[in-house]
């Protein structure tokens, strides 16, 4: 199964949920490989130094001598490696183009890690760019992550019709995951509200467990930790272990 977190728009949770989903994963006994396909390379840095990296997302996809698992970086999670980013990724895009494998270039270089690995998750860049369209053709599956903000649904259309331009042609097998509910202040009146509008959109493809706002999500990062270590009992983690639960049982 390989997990492609999208949404072009920014600040919605998706370097936080696929941290913390992969971590969960893993948790759960599975052999997890957490990709970083985002130029600010946040999700790498959630469990990295970035000195001790060599070699990135960016040489998988462009460095076709050199074996794929060069990438790979065991972090402190059991079960738990990754393919960092690094700033070289805001190159990848202008390096692929006009090749006539660009689309399919990452599928191809994560061939090999699909036996070592029961679960792919994707962190993908917050455009509907190359490297993104690259995230879905290789994936089986995305997930969105979406805010309970005023401009919530802004540009989920042309999300989801990216989502079913790779469906057409080049990835017939990409299912959509799920949404979900990211940041969510049940204090407010906005959010709630929001939250209604968008069960009314997504209807079935919502996810039940929404993730809260939660200091301690937004620190485990800095300890280079998941939140299941850093915060056991907070709120983030009893979230995200739902999350994981759901996903497996849509699956």
């Amino acid at each position: 199964m390989i997990i492609a977190i999208a949404n072009q728009k920014g600040g919605v949770g998706k370097t936080t949920t696929a941290i913390n989903l992969a971590a969960a994963f893993a948790r759960h006994g599975k052999r997890v490989l957490l990709l970083d396909l985002d130029p600010q390379a946040n999700s790498s840095i959630s469990f990295l130094d970035p000195m001790t990296v060599e070699r990135s997302a960016y040489e998988l996809m462009t460095d076709g001598a050199a074996p794929p698992e060069q990438a790979v970086y065991r972090t402190p999670v059991e079960g738990l490696d990754m393919i960092p980013a690094r700033i070289n990724m805001a190159k990848l895009e202008a390096k692929l183009i006009g090749d006539f494998d660009a689309a399919f270039r990452l599928k191809d270089r994560l061939q090999p890690f699909r036996e070592s690995y029961d679960v792919i998750v994707i962190d993908t860049p917050p455009t509907l760019g190359l490297i993104t369209v690259n995230a879905l053709v290789a994936a089986t599956h995305v997930l969105v992550p979406i805010q309970t903000s005023y401009f919530a649904l802004e540009g989920t259309d042309d999300l989801l019709e990216t989502i079913e331009k790779v469906r057409a042609r080049p990835n017939p097998g990409l299912e959509l995951l799920g949404v979900l509910v990211t940041l969510h202040d049940k204090r407010t009146t906005l959010a709630r509200e929001v939250l209604e509008q968008i069960k009314n959109v997504f209807g079935d493809k919502l996810f039940n467990t929404v993730i809260t706002k939660s200091v301690r999500l937004e620190e485990s990062p800095a300890y280079k930790e998941a939140i299941f270590s850093f915060a056991p009992t907070s709120s983030g983690a009893i979230e995200y272990g739902n999350l994981c639960d759901e996903v497996m049982s849509r699956v």
